[in-house]
């Protein structure tokens, strides 16, 4: 589903990502583990669409997406959850949810999607009306991820989903992801 081959990848000078290449087959959980600075972030931000690789190709489904914009790889169908959660705090619950799914025109499909969100983060229903950064940050960590699958993603970016969560927490958000795979999610 996804070959990563060779990308360099450069902040200014600084050179962050040196060749590294990468497969995720269809169906499957993949991680992607190295000590802080390691270039995990900078290498999903890379295949995101969020930075340009300087070298190298990023293959998803069989087209190179490097230098394509994040809105229209949004659109292919691989999506982001980035590292910190990022929940527009000055927005409800609903709202942040509503605009994981901006690129869809399916009202059906979008209010389906809404349901299985909150049938998989019931917090999330119970909290729909409250302002995101008054969320805790296990409740917020929930919402990047259920806006993300709100754009109903073939393949998930996931950049540090446990940072900063309690291990009980911890233990309910990667079941959770095992089920978003089990359920047809890469």
């Amino acid at each position: 589903m996804l070959t990563v081959e060779d990308i360099n990848v450069y902040y200014g000078a600084i050179h962050a990502i040196k060749g590294i290449s990468l497969d995720v087959p269809d169906g499957e959980i993949v991680a992607l583990i190295g000590s802080n600075g390691a270039g995990k972030s900078t290498t999903l931000r890379t295949i995101s669409g969020l930075m340009k690789p300087k070298t190298g190709k990023i293959l998803y489904e069989g087209h190179d997406i490097a230098g394509v914009p994040a809105h229209k790889i949004v659109g292919m169908g691989l999506c982001q959850v980035p590292e910190g959660r990022h929940v527009f705090a000055n927005m409800t619950v609903m709202e942040n949810l509503e605009l994981g799914a901006y690129l869809r025109k399916d009202k059906d499909g979008i209010a389906k999607d809404m349901d299985d969100v909150f049938k998989k983060f019931p917090r999330l229903l119970e909290r729909k009306d409250q302002l995101s950064g008054t969320l805790s940050g296990g409740e917020q960590q929930m919402l990047a991820m259920g806006r993300a699958l709100m754009s109903r993603p073939k393949l998930l970016l996931l950049d540090e989903p446990s940072m900063g969560l309690a291990p009980l927490l911890v233990k309910e958000i990667f079941n959770i992801i095992k089920e978003i795979n089990e359920s047809g999610t890469t």
